[in-house]
């Protein structure tokens, strides 16, 4: 009889740590997956930056360094493996074109403002960087919930010993808060 009960217990028991273990691989892939439709958009943004970088050089071949340091950024950003490295890269990358869409707001390029495709561009743009930051909120919600998994008990234990760690968010980065603090000067 205690043969049995010691039995029923240890199935009881494997299957429970069954079950935490497919839950945090769930979630890791969860995770993953969020941040494979981020990479698609990131895609696309990386496809429209040479364009835009384009159309503004021939308005303001003075902002040169500023170009230039959107495209070392932009490559910087397709050439990352790892999602940490891409979040990173991307990090930059937004605070470059933040930086760019700042100066281009006030300063007075009234020939590029109205461009007919630097408004195309500019607006493609503005839409992928909304769904990012729509994927960005799904990713960290997923970041968020693989990472409690990982740090709380009992799957903490489960995680330790199967290699799961806990992941990093995808934050605009101090850089961006930093830009974003001062407003733009609008003129009229």
């Amino acid at each position: 009889m205690p043969v049995i009960i010691i039995l029923v217990l240890f199935v009881i028991l494997a299957i429970w740590l069954t079950n935490l273990y497919n839950n945090l691989v769930r979630l890791r892939n969860q995770r993953r997956k969020t941040f494979a439709d981020i990479d698609v958009l990131l895609r696309q943004r990386h496809d429209l930056v040479p364009q835009l970088v384009e159309t503004v050089k021939g308005y303001a071949g003075h902002e040169k360094t500023v170009l230039q340091k959107i495209t070392e950024t932009r490559s910087a950003a397709i050439s990352a493996t790892t999602i940490d490295d891409k979040i990173k890269a991307e990090q930059q990358l937004t605070t470059a074109l933040n930086g760019m869409r700042m100066r281009i707001q006030a300063e007075a390029y009234p020939d590029l403002k109205a461009n007919q495709n630097f408004l195309k561009l500019q607006d493609e743009l503005n839409d992928i960087e909304n769904k990012i930051a729509t994927g960005r909120n799904v990713f960290n919600t997923a970041t968020t919930e693989y990472n409690v998994a990982v740090e709380t008990f009992p799957s903490n234990m489960v995680a330790r010993n199967f290699d799961f760690f806990r992941e990093v968010m995808f934050e605009l980065g101090t850089e961006r808060r930093v830009v974003m603090e001062e407003p733009p000067v609008v003129k009229f």
